[in-house]
């Protein structure tokens, strides 16, 4: 018989099944050698304004406009959580792009594991308010190539990602019970998989059956990395069609993908954004470790997250596969 659990008992499972990890490592923002600059560095754009306005001025600050038929990929949230990105925040870009809303089903029990159950949260969120909401794996999964062969062979993701010929890969920074944080490495790879292709990465290539995921659980390192691989794959089907924002708000230490999360601990930081998901990704952890704890603004939670499940070796792997760099510059707008 088919065994399913819903989100919260698989992170409890899940626990115990991982070893803690050393804390990170020092994060330089640009590598120099007797005063010269070695590596290039990524422009990663900021503000410290959440709103509305901000968000589509730090978008056209890229550079890179979003043409044709356009993704615009977020999550929609499990119903019960309420720190994913609202509607409200997201309305003017979503409609300055002429942007479709997608998602791809989960691979755990919740009420967007179905197309139909799926529909109608996005749709109590609302979504539908403001665009179409397309679920990419309604009608069935396609394969796409994968550059890293080290776990995964290739990348399932939701057969209508063939339908749009641009991404903004629009993400909740926040935490996650499984890896440590999410950001835009975690939302093009574990977001834009499909049901069948989350149970792939899950497992780093064991299975792309949902009901076999929980048995199948790899070591820490193997899923941080097929997380990294996954997200190379989507950003290769793209090319330079595709761009990442982070918004820092409700910073939780759970991700939207939890029905019941943590409160935030965190005050809001602003939204940052890149051509570069690796550079954006690793600027998004630097702010968080960089805050000194205090009475409403304490990051530690996050922090222990994310070292306990080397939440930051998806960067340095991404970046060690040649999806990104993590030396940067921060460019205030």
């Amino acid at each position: 018989m088919e065994r399913k659990m819903n989100r919260r008992s698989w992170m409890k499972t899940s626990f115990a099944a991982i070893a803690s990890f050393a804390a990170a490592k020092s994060f330089p923002v640009l590598a120099h050698t007797d005063g010269i600059q070695v590596a290039k560095a990524s422009k990663v754009y900021m503000t410290k304004e959440i709103s509305p306005e901000s968000l589509v001025k730090i978008y056209e600050a890229l550079g890179r406009k979003a043409a044709g038929r356009v993704a615009v990929k977020i999550s929609t949230g499990e119903p019960g959580g309420h720190n994913f990105l609202q509607p409200s925040l997201i309305k003017n870009l979503v409609k300055e792009v002429n942007g479709t809303i997608v998602e791809c089903n989960t691979a755990y029990a919740g009420r967007r594991m179905t197309t139909e159950e799926h529909l109608k949260a996005a749709r109590e969120h609302g979504f539908f308010d403001i665009a179409n909401v397309d679920i990419m794996d309604s009608e069935g999964d396609m394969k796409i190539p994968v550059r890293d062969k080290k776990h995964l062979q290739y990348n399932v993701v939701g057969s209508h990602l063939k339908n749009y010929d641009f991404m903004i890969n629009l993400a909740h920074f926040k935490g996650h019970a499984m890896g440590g944080f999410g950001g835009v490495l975690k939302n093009q790879s574990i977001g834009v998989a499909s049901s069948h292709g989350k149970a792939y990465i899950h497992t780093a290539g064991k299975t792309e059956q949902p009901s076999e995921l929980w048995n199948n659980l790899p070591e820490q390192d193997a899923f941080l990395e097929s997380m990294a691989a996954s997200a190379q794959a989507v950003a290769d089907y793209f090319g330079d069609r595709i761009l990442y924002i982070n918004v820092m708000n409700n910073i939780s230490i759970d991700c939207d993908c939890d029905s019941h999360p943590h409160d935030p601990e965190l005050q809001d930081i602003g939204i940052l954004a890149s051509t570069d998901p690796v550079a954006l990704d690793e600027a998004c952890l630097n702010l968080i470790y960089a805050i000194k704890p205090t009475e409403g603004n304490n990051n530690q939670p996050l922090v222990d997250r994310i070292n306990k499940l080397h939440g930051r070796h998806t960067v340095d792997y991404a970046e060690q596969i040649g999806l990104g760099s993590k030396t940067y510059e921060i460019v205030n707008i």
